[in-house]
């Protein structure tokens, strides 16, 4: 069933917190939904019950758009389009084919478990980060705090004597004596490496060359690839679910696997399947594609059960991300202290170096 995109006409509202609605409600908001109306409540009252239930105040606001547009005689996907901030046009379109072909509370429910999943792969990427970008946060304050504040009155005690320092120790002592007169210098400079490098992923080349690092970083490539590939099996599968037309599958899903060299790919395959080849073909001679999503996807295209195939890739590689993410926090912990064994102890020996000269000298 071929669906076409939904834009609303007028000026959109601005929603305080979108990021955060979208992340905290989105999901338990299309559970309810999908309950309510698979139990026979009309639409309009079901977002009555939803509106009275939330207790966030933005995302009480916009079902209350919703709703009045409804009621209104608008589609309901109609009436989510007014919020692209919210609900993107993944989540618009399927709720379109859902409305169309009659099966919203259907759809509704393949959406909430699809959400779930994305949230709960995001939930363990960021909990797998978190550690270590503590770490290394608190390692490079403590290091620069001992090379600026404690390392001077350590050198101050050897410089009565006239010696030289040891090169280890006068490299970081002119280091501090830079940082603590130009530390405005430092700051500008980290701050616009910060901002050039947001900016150009901002741009289209900026974010494929990132991208297409992510996927050949030695080791983490593989889980930013696994990562990509389940997400595009389940989008895809989800959206051949709800009846959206294989062309528009693609081009939503290359926007939504949060990888431009993937996503890219995805829409370059619109062309062979114009042309009449199956999908599989298209994705075959490219790398970033595992052997078995290829021979799945084509085993289901010949036997009719296309959706059914992505949703057990989507299941394999969701659980290859779980268990790699697993694996790499087990080995980042050990790494993670011989990297800040080697900062703290480096600014230490050179703490010291002095000291065990003095000796040498007052001999």
């Amino acid at each position: 069933m071929a669906t076409k995109k939904i834009k609303a006409k007028g000026a959109l509202p601005i929603v305080r917190g979108a990021r955060k609605i979208r992340l905290k409600e989105l999901s338990l908001f299309t559970r309810q939904l999908s309950a309510m109306l698979s139990a026979g409540m009309p639409l309009v009252q079901t977002l009555v019950a939803m509106e009275e239930q939330t207790d966030d105040q933005n995302f009480k606001s916009v079902i209350l758009g919703i709703r009045t547009r409804v009621e209104g005689g608008a589609m309901y996907s109609e009436s989510l389009a007014f919020y692209p901030s919210i609900f993107d046009e993944l989540y618009i379109s399927m709720m379109r084919a859902g409305e169309v072909g009659g099966i919203l509370p259907d759809t509704c429910s393949r959406v909430a478990s699809f959400l779930e999943s994305s949230n709960r792969i995001r939930a363990k990427v960021k909990s797998a980060m978190m550690y270590p970008s503590v770490v290394l946060t608190v390692s490079i304050i403590l290091a620069i705090t001992l090379i600026m504040f404690i390392l001077p009155v350590f050198v101050g005690m050897f410089s009565d004597f006239g010696a030289d320092l040891p090169g280890l120790t006068q490299s970081l002592l002119d280091f501090s004596a830079w940082l603590t007169s130009y530390w405005y210098i430092a700051i500008a400079l980290v701050s616009g490496f910060v901002y050039a490098f947001k900016r150009y992923n901002k741009t289209d080349k900026g974010q494929y060359v990132i991208d297409e690092l992510k996927l050949n970083v030695p080791g983490l490539g593989e889980l930013a690839t696994k990562i990509a590939v389940a997400r595009f099996a389940s989008t895809f599968a989800q959206l051949m679910h709800s009846g959206v037309a294989i062309i528009e599958s693609l081009e939503i899903v290359g926007l939504a696997t949060g990888n431009r060299v993937i996503g890219d790919s995805l829409l370059k395959a619109r062309k062979t399947i114009e042309e009449g080849e199956p999908l599989s073909k298209a994705l075959e001679p490219n790398k970033y594609y595992p052997r078995m999503l290829v021979h799945m996807l084509s085993a289901g295209e010949k036997t009719g059960q296309v959706e059914e195939m992505m949703d057990k890739v989507a299941e394999f590689y969701d659980d290859e991300v779980e268990s790699m993410l697993a694996s790499i926090t087990s080995l980042i912990e050990p790494l993670l202290m011989v990297f800040v064994g080697a900062i703290i102890g480096t600014v230490v020996v050179a703490m010291f170096l002095p000291i065990f000269k003095m000796s040498e000298i007052v001999m």
